[in-house]
Parts: C-alpha cells; structure tokens; sequence
C-alpha cells in the first residue's frame, strides 16, 4: 500500500469519531395545548429560526423533531394566542408539552426577531385555506346564525347554488364531489332546513381545514375538496359553558374535566323554534332542526389516549297533517392515539356514519325511508424520520349500504303495498404513503401514492339488458329513452357485480425565492366511487346516493395547480394566487326527463361524460392590526361533455347518436365565471367590533323555454341547449356589529350582543327564474323567485 494511501485511511479512522459525532442527532417531541383548558392545538408552528426548519403539530396536538447535537432557539405560533421563545439544547432524546396563552389574557406580549409564519411560504402544501373558529363566527350570515359552509363561500374558488341553497362547490365540481369529515367521520348532508343552515355548531369546533387541491395521499374518495373538521375535546381543568340566544335558533355547550387534566367531556346542542311561533299567525305547519355534539377523551398514560365522539342530527318539516319529513346525520367514532416512540404516532379509528332520510304523506298513505350507512375501519401512524424527512402512512376500509327506498303503508286503509327497493352494498380498500420531503432549504416536496379498490357487492335483484346497454337512442326522434331489460339475475351478497382498482399518485413541490416568497405546484390524481343522484344545481335530502358498478364506472380526476405566495411587510399582509387544471373522465349526467326518484335501474337513465373546470385564484389578506380581512377573486370555467355513442344506421348511412347538447362543451350548473369576495373585520375598541362583507358572483347556468308550441289546446313550452342560460348575477352586502360590554372583563359571566344586516340594500337575488301565461293579458311572463330580501337579527352569546 502506498505510503500516501495508508496515511489518508489512517486519517479517516482518526476523523470518524468526529465526525460520528457531529452527525449525532436528538429528537424532541411533544404535545401543545391551550393553557386555559389543555384543548390540543392543530397546526401550531414549531421552528428553528437559525437551521430554518421546522414543524407543525398534528391533529391530535403532537410533534416530533429531530435535530443536530447543539442548543437552538425554538419558537412557536399560532394564530390568536401568544409566541412562545425557549433555547433548548439537544444533547438528549427529550419529551417536553407546550402550553399556549391566548393573546387577550397575557398582559406582557413576547416579539419575535423572526416571522415564524414566514416558514409557511416554504411548505409544499398549497390550494388549502383554513379558518380561524372566530373568524367563522364573525362573519355577517343571514338570521344572525354563525356558519362555516356559508363563511366557506368567501374564500377564492369556493361557491354555492345560491340563497337558501345547500351543500358547497369547489373549483367548479358538484356538492357531492366534496368529501366532508367531522372528527374522520363522513358526514353526508351538510345543511339544515335545506340549506339554510349547516349542520356544524361553531361552538363545538376546533379546526377547520378545506383542501381544493395538492390533496395528501391520506384522503381518497372525492374528486373536488376535502372539508376536515375536529370538534373541540373538552376542557379538562375547569367545568365552563357558552352558549347563545338568536332570532330563529339557541345553543349551549358545556365542557369540563372527567379526571382533571387526564379526561374531559364535551357536549353541546342546537335547536330552532322559530316554528313556535306559527300557531300565532293561525299557521299550522312546522319547521325547525335539532343537533348534538359530545365527545369524551381520557388520556391512559403519556403514550396511549382514548377519544370518543359523536354527532347527531335531524331535521324536521311539516304541512298541516298531511305531510311530514325528517332526515339527518349520525356518526359515531372510537379513536385510540398510541406513541410507539417519540417519532413514530399511530391513531386507530372505528367509525359509523349514517344519513337517514324519511317522508310520511298521509294524503297518499304511505311512509318513504332511504339513507346511506357506512362502517370505516382505519389506521394512520405518521414516521418523523428527522426534521426534513416525514412519512405518513395506513389504511382504511369503508363498508357501504345504500338504502333507495322503502315504501311502507301508514294505516291499514292506506292501499299501498309495502315495498323495498333494491338495497346496494359496496366496499372500498386503500392503502397510502405520503411523504415530507426538504430536499434543500430552498425545493420542498410533498409526495404520496394511494391505492383504492373498490367492490361492487351482490344484490337481491339485477336487470339484464341486450347489448349491455340500459339506454337506447331513437334516430328518429333524436332522443334517448329506458331500454326494456331482457331479464333478472338474483347475484348473492357474495359476489362480485364489478371491481374497480386505481392507482392515485400525489405531488406537491415549493421553490423558495427568497424569505418572503416562493412558488409552488401539485398534481393530483383522486378517484371517487360514489355518485349523488340528482337533477338539481343544489342537492336536496331526497337526492339518492349510488355506487359505481356494472353500468356506472368510478370518476377520475387530475389536477394540475402552479401557484405564487408571498408575505408583505413582515408578514402584516399575504398574497397568494394560483392557477389550475382539473380533468374529470365518467361525470354523469342524465337523459331529458329523467326520473330519478324511486327509481330501481337508474342505469336506465343515466349517459357517462367528462367534465373539465380551469380558472385563476387571488387571495390578498390583512392578518394584523385593527382591522383585518381579505380579498378574495376567481375567474373560472366548469364545462361537461357528453358525447354520442357507438354509431347507428340511417338508411344505410353511419350515424353517431346526439349526446347532449350535440356532444358540444356546455356549462355546468355549478359554473361561476367571476366571484368575487370581500370581508372586513375593525376593531374600534375593547367594547365595539364591526364587521361586513361584499359578495358578487356571475348568475348560475339555467334553462329557459326557446320557444312554443300548441297541443289539445295547451300551450307548451320547448327549450334549447342545455344550461345555456344564466340566472342574473347575484351581489349582496352584510354588515355586523359586536358589542361587548366592558364591565365583562372582570366577571366569569361574560356577554356580548351581535347585531347584524343581511342584504343591506335589499337585492332581490333571483333562486329561479320561471315562465308562465298571465291570466289577464294572455301574454308569457317571466317570474323572478327571490328566497331574501334585507333581514336585520341580533344574537346574545354568553360563557362563563
């Protein structure tokens, strides 16, 4: 061996244990909560200015982080509470809980040399917005009630179907391409009194998070957004209440400790009454809501903890004694958080969900119950390898009964005959990794792949038809009709009606520019496997939930996002702004005149299309000071294709059938080319807030008659391409002001007065546009229908 050689090996050995050393690394891990009550807190900054890393904490308030032999400053922030500054030196694997104080109740306020917040512009994740629980409660809503879906509405790319509308839309999707969870539990009908309320009591939430895109590989069955949600867990030192007293609806919640800061409980209601008041107006018709929120957590030890929660809710309507009608949710989870070790935290969850949905018409006879049930079983564990490298990782599977209907005679003189229709069962696998990865201080990626399985279960009855094909085309009459099935089969529960497996890659990239600024974007490939039925813009609790099968295949998205952000003056305002792309193979949609209630081979109505939705984003916040807001702008498009079919012969010659709208491009109804969103929040003084906010939007597709033709002495309208009208554009103006009285600083009963302008200027909104003959001139008319005009409310909330 060469002298040279033999010296720089002996060197080596001597370096090693140095530099062994300098790659030793220690891991501190740990859970932040508030101080107050112990609540566990999402998304909490944990960073280290000087190595320019950092973390945040999970749903469940636990982070992990793992760095270099050495003393750093840690800095941790969230919004509406208190920075925390602590030097800690890593020289050992250490478990140390943060505790939090909100800004309010600390007198004495800590000023970071650094931004904390500005390690967000660095993260991969992109296309999300979140909402601060009082924020949500802020924001002027109709009737003075505090609303998430409806506060939802004023964020960039995110709209509805209107007033009184229920269910949300996303970059241009359907309502039911919005996966919705309360505490990893489905929640299928987001909205009370069809739509003018939602189903989810601010009082009781934690966390809300909507992702629209650049979606994690831990979420799958939706093809638009995903809504996650996280009630609150209760407050395990000290037994409190709130609650609130409005124009049409009250609440309460109470929390306190089971074991003092080992276990708490939580449970919370809501109830409507305005219908009280109808028997005074000699009004005998009824319609009000009622829900509850609980939960229950008991902490065994430091590394295992037990979450038990539940929702439960109904709405009910009724006219006279001649109809009645009562859907809602219920969902139930058992949750088990368990730390392997201060870098490796598992949760297992057992989940039901349930929408039920029943209509009684004694002027008919009969009672109508549907619904949808499903059992989940999932398990998720998140890997914090070390500060730059992350994996998450499980599986879930989802077992699905699809009630349609089932008619039952409500008296022995009813003359109905009891009968069910066909029930469906389905069942949905998936596996995923997720990763987090800081390739260098400037390029971060977020990267995951899902794998779904889907199965179509057997069922008491199946048609058959020729060809395959449940819908037939007349070349005569240009129009698609029900195909006659050729006969029944009877597959047991057993067996398989289809299978479906998809692989869902997923790829989030962030590309610093500097401090203050970077860009991003994502790919995202998401199947869903379930289809609402329904011929209306804004679903309804009578809409019918299906699973793909023989005749329906599962849709498949992919989404495209490239993204700018940048924070502006230290952080005091925010910008960002993005583009995107979605692509959606098998949206169906159904043939003219289709009926889609009580419908048992609803095969028979439905054409299999695609749909597509492009547009640009713009959000401008003002996060500090005394006033704060944001401004939020999108310009987009949603279009559906439903070509033709195989081609037919026309006398000889090759014809391809028509689709809809002649296999043209048209928009679909959810399809808002300008929304634009303005809100507003001043704090004038410790006793008055104000708050409002600006919401235009370019009027929703719509139909309307082209023409007329007489029969037998009736006149009957005809009409044109599909959604090839729109509805007028629709703008309005809220204005709230909070008043909390000062004297309230130093009680423990505190109280505050909102009152609130919906619609200031009154703007009769068009929810429809109808056509009919005027009685007295002979001539057609269009009748606008308008759901509100200004409605002023005051709320009185109260805790102590």
């Amino acid at each position: 061996m060469r002298p040279v050689f033999r010296r720089f090996i002996t060197l080596c050995i001597f370096l090693l244990p140095f530099f062994l050393i300098s790659q030793e690394k220690f891991t501190l891990s740990g859970v932040i909560s508030e101080a107050s009550s112990n609540e566990t807190l999402i998304g909490v900054t944990i960073a280290i200015p000087a190595l320019r890393t950092g973390v945040t904490t999970n749903e469940y308030g636990f982070f992990s982080l793992t760095l270099p032999k050495g003393t750093y400053e840690i800095q941790i922030s969230y919004l509406g509470f208190l920075d925390v500054v602590e030097t800690i030196t890593f020289d050992r694997d250490q478990k140390i809980n943060f505790q939090l104080n909100e800004e309010a109740e600390v007198l004495e306020e800590v000023v970071l040399t650094e931004n904390v917040e500005k390690l967000n512009i660095s993260k991969p994740q992109m296309s999300v917005n979140t909402l601060a629980v009082q924020t949500i409660k802020n924001i002027p809503v109709v009737l003075g009630e505090a609303d998430i879906i409806k506060s939802l509405i004023l964020l960039p790319g995110v709209s509805n179907a209107g007033e009184g509308a229920s269910g949300f839309n996303v970059r241009g999707g359907a309502a039911d391409q919005n996966l919705i969870l309360l505490d990893e539990a489905t929640i299928f009908n987001s909205s009370h009194l069809f739509g003018f309320f939602s189903v989810f009591n601010p009082d009781a939430i934690k966390d809300v998070k909507l992702f629209k895109g650049g979606i994690p590989a831990r979420y799958g069955g939706r093809v638009s957004s995903v809504l996650e949600i996280f009630q609150k867990e209760g407050n395990s030192k000290e037994f409190k209440m709130n609650g609130g007293i409005g124009a049409v609806a009250s609440r309460l919640l109470a929390e306190g400790p089971i074991v003092k800061d080992k276990g708490a409980f939580l449970i919370g209601g809501r109830a409507s009454y305005a219908h009280l008041f109808l028997p005074l107006f000699n009004i005998d018709n009824t319609a009000y809501f009622y829900d509850l929120n609980t939960k229950i957590n008991y902490k065994l030890n430091n590394n295992n903890s037990l979450y038990l929660s539940g929702y439960f809710g109904r709405d009910v309507f009724a006219i006279s004694n001649s109809f009645e009608n009562i859907y809602g949710n219920s969902v139930l989870n058992l949750r088990w958080n368990h730390l392997f070790s201060d870098k490796l935290f598992s949760n297992l969850s057992l989940i039901y969900s349930d929408f039920y949905y029943g209509l009684e018409l004694d002027f008919v006879g009969f009672k109508w119950n549907s619904g949808i049930q499903n059992f989940n079983i999932k398990y998720d564990l998140k890997h914090y390898l070390s500060d730059r490298f992350q994996v998450n990782y499980g599986i879930n599977n989802i077992y699905y009964t699809f009630n349609p209907g089932k008619i039952v005679p409500n008296g022995p003189d009813s003359g109905i005959l009891e009968e069910q229709l066909i029930k469906k069962y389905a069942n949905e696998f998936a596996a995923y990794v997720d990763v987090e990865h800081n390739l260098s201080e400037a390029l971060s990626l977020q990267y995951g792949l899902r794998l779904s399985h889907f199965i179509r279960l057997g069922q008491d009855e199946l048609n058959v038809y020729e060809n395959n094909n449940p819908v037939i085309f007349d070349p005569f009459l240009l129009v698609y009709q029900e195909a006659t099935p050729t006969g029944t089969i009877a597959p047991g529960r057993g067996e398989q009606l289809a299978t479906f497996t998809n692989l869902e890659p997923r790829i989030s990239l962030a590309y610093t520019l500097d401090e203050d600024q970077s860009i991003k974007a994502s790919y995202t490939r998401i199947a869903q496997y379930l289809h609402l039925l329904s011929n209306t813009s804004s679903p309804t609790p009578l809409d019918v939930w299906t699973p793909s099968g023989p005749f329906v295949k599962p849709q498949l998205l992919d989404q495209y996002a490239v993204g700018y952000f940048r924070s502006l003056q230290d952080g005091e305002y925010s910008l960002e702004t993005e583009v995107f792309y979605k692509d959606i193979q098998n949206r169906i949609d159904y043939i003219d005149g289709a009926n889609l209630i009580a419908n048992n081979a609803i095969e028979q109505v439905i054409l299999n299309g695609k749909a597509r939705a492009y547009g640009w984003e713009v959000l401008l916040r003002k996060n500090e000071g005394r006033f704060k807001g944001w401004l939020a702008y999108t310009l987009s498009r949603s279009e559906q294709q439903t070509p033709g079919r195989n081609p037919f012969e026309d006398n000889g010659r090759s014809n391809k059938e028509t689709g809809i709208n002649f296999g043209q491009w048209y928009s679909t109804p959810y399809d808002k080319t300008h929304d634009i969103s303005l809100y507003g929040s001043y704090d004038l003084n410790k006793k008055w807030r104000f708050n409002s906010n600006f919401v235009y939007q370019t009027g929703q597709p719509t139909n309307y008659p082209v023409g007329q033709f007489q029969f037998q002495e009736l006149t009957i309208p005809f009409y044109g391409l599909r959604n090839k009208e729109r509805l007028p554009d629709y703008h309005r103006l809220d204005v709230s002001a909070t008043l909390t009285p000062t004297k309230n600083l130093k009680r423990k009963w505190q109280t505050e007065w909102v009152f609130s302008i919906y619609n200031v200027y009154s703007r009769m909104n068009a929810a429809s546009i109808n056509f009919r003959r005027n009685q007295d001139t002979g001539n057609n008319e269009a009748v606008r229908t308008s759901i509100f005009g200004i409605v002023p409310a005051v709320t009185y909330n109260f805790k102590f």
